[in-house]
C-alpha cells in the first residue's frame, strides 16, 4: 500500500482461506476488498478451482474462473496432511483474526484444523464453517452443489409454466448467496470481538443460505396458507399477479412487471383489460391476461413499447445480455466494473465491489495470486529464517511459484 492509499475497513486483520470452490472463496474475497491480508491456504497441487475452468474459460497461468474470486489474496501451499504442514498453518492461525473453510463435514478434524483445535491456538479466533446442509443431520455428507440446493430450495417452482420441467437459475446464485451470508457472519463476529474480545465459531449452510433469502415468498406459504402454483403461461413469479414476466416483441424481449390494467389495456388499446380489477382479475384470469399482453407487445419493437409504458408509468424494462450490461450508462456511472492489470494474464475485466465506502474504499491491490506464489514470503512473516523454509520446501511440505 503506497503513502497515498487510504487503509481499507479491514485493514490490519489477516484472514486464512481455506476453502474452494465458489461460496468460500469469493466470501474470502470480499474481505480482502475491504483491506484484510488474505492468505489462501492451498494443497501443493493448487486448489481446485484452478484445475475446472467455467465455461472453458482458460487463460495463460490462471483460468478466469480461480482468477474472479481470489483477487485480493496472497497463496500460501502447504500440505496440510503432515505434521510440519500442520504445524506451520497453527502457526499462522495464532497470528490470525479469522478461519475460512468449506470441508465437508469431518474433514477439518481429520486434519486438526477444526474449531477446538485452532482456538486451543487462538482463543480469539473467529472460525467459519461453510457447509451444504449443516455441521450434522442426515444430509451432512451430501455434496452441496449449487443446482442441487437450487431445486431442493422450492426456488426452482416459483417461476415457469406448469407442468414445464423448473428451470435453474443462469447464475451460480446459491453459491452467491452463501458467500454473502458468510461475509456478513465475518463481519457481525469480528464486531463482537471488538466488543468482547471472544473468538467463536460461525457456522453457515447453503440450505439455509437459499431457504432464508426467499423470506417473503415462503411467508406467503407458510403464513399466508397460499400454495405455490405455476401458472400455464411463463409467468414469473407464483407470488405476483398477471402480468409479470418476459415477453417477446418484434424485435427482441422486455420485461413488464404488474402494471394497473386499466393502464395496461389503454396502451395496448386491450378493451378486455379496462374493467378489469388488479388485485381480482390479475390472480383469477392470469393466463389470458398474460396471454393477451404477448400477443400485444409481440407487434412492434422493444423501445416502442418501453417509450408508451414509462409514459404511462408502467414498470417495464429491456432484457440485457451481458455485451449490453456492460454498456449500460449507469453502470459506467457506477463505476461498477473494474479493469486492472495481472502479471500473468494481462489486463482483464471483471465485476468489482457492490459497496462504497466514503473513508476507507475497496480496491484491488493484487489479481488472483500463482498457486504458493507468496509461500516463503508468508513464512518469512511467522519468523522462519531462510534455511528452515528451503527446508520445508525440499521436503515437499509447502511450494512456492514464481
Amino acid at each position: 500500500m503506497t503513502s497515498q492509499q487510504q487503509p481499507g475497513v479491514l485493514t490490519g486483520y489477516r484472514v486464512l482461506d481455506c476453502s474452494i470452490a465458489m461460496a468460500g472463496p469469493f466470501a474470502a474475497q470480499r474481505l480482502g476488498d475491504l483491506g484484510a491480508d488474505v492468505v489462501k491456504v492451498e494443497p501443493v497441487t493448487g486448489e481446485w478451482q484452478r484445475h475446472a475452468a467455467a465455461g472453458g474459460a482458460g487463460g495463460n497461468r490462471i483460468n478466469v474462473s480461480f482468477l474472479s474470486l481470489n483477487r485480493n489474496k496472497r497463496s500460501l501451499a502447504v500440505d496440510l496432511k503432515t505434521d510440519a504442514g500442520r504445524e506451520v498453518l497453527h502457526r499462522l492461525v495464532a497470528s490470525s483474526d479469522v478461519f475460512l473453510q468449506n470441508y465437508r463435514p469431518g474433514v477439518a478434524a481429520r486434519l486438526g484444523v477444526d474449531y477446538e483445535s485452532l482456538r486451543a491456538v487462538n482463543p480469539a479466533l473467529v472460525y467459519v464453517s461453510i457447509s451444504g446442509y449443516g455441521e450434522d443431520g442426515p444430509y451432512a455428507q451430501r455434496p452441496g452443489q449449487d443446482l442441487l440446493l437450487q431445486a431442493m430450495s422450492g426456488a426452482m417452482l416459483s417461476s415457469g409454466r406448469a407442468g414445464e420441467a423448473p428451470r435453474a437459475a443462469g447464475q451460480y446464485i446459491v453459491d452467491a448467496v452463501t458467500a454473502s451470508t458468510a461475509f456478513e457472519g465475518v463481519l457481525a463476529a469480528l464486531l463482537h470481538r471488538e466488543r468482547t474480545g471472544e473468538g467463536q465459531l460461525v457456522t453457515v449452510n447453503m440450505l439455509d443460505a437459499i431457504t432464508t433469502l426467499q423470506m417473503q415468498e415462503l411467508s406467503v406459504h407458510t403464513v399466508g396458507g397460499l400454495p405455490q402454483t405455476r401458472s400455464d403461461e411463463p409467468h414469473a413469479h407464483v407470488y405476483i399477479r398477471a402480468p409479470y414476466g418476459a415477453f417477446r416483441t418484434a424485435d427482441g424481449y422486455i420485461v413488464l412487471a404488474f402494471p394497473p390494467l386499466k393502464t395496461l389495456g389503454e396502451v395496448l388499446g386491450e378493451d378486455s383489460f379496462l374493467d378489469m380489477v388488479d388485485e381480482e382479475h390479475g390472480w383469477s384470469h392470469r393466463d389470458e391476461i398474460f396471454a393477451t399482453t404477448a400477443r400485444h407487445l409481440g407487434t412492434k419493437p422493444s423501445q416502442h413499447w418501453l417509450d408508451a409504458f414509462a409514459a404511462a408509468g408502467i414498470w417495464a424494462g429491456p432484457v440485457y445480455g451481458y455485451a449490453d450490461l456492460l454498456q449500460d450508462p449507469q453502470i459506467r456511472h457506477n463505476g461498477t466494473f473494474v479493469t486492472y492489470d495481472h502479471p500473468s494474464e494481462g489486463r482483464v475485466t471483471t465485476p468489482g465491489f457492490p459497496y462504497r465506502f466514503s473513508a476507507t474504499p475497496p480496491r484491488i491491490d493484487r489479481g488472483a495470486p500463482l498457486t504458493g506464489e507468496h509461500t516463503r514470503e508468508v513464512l518469512g512473516e511467522l519468523g522462519l529464517e531462510g534455511a528452515e523454509i528451503d527446508r520445508l520446501l525440499a521436503d515437499g511440505v509447502v511450494v512456492e511459484t514464481a
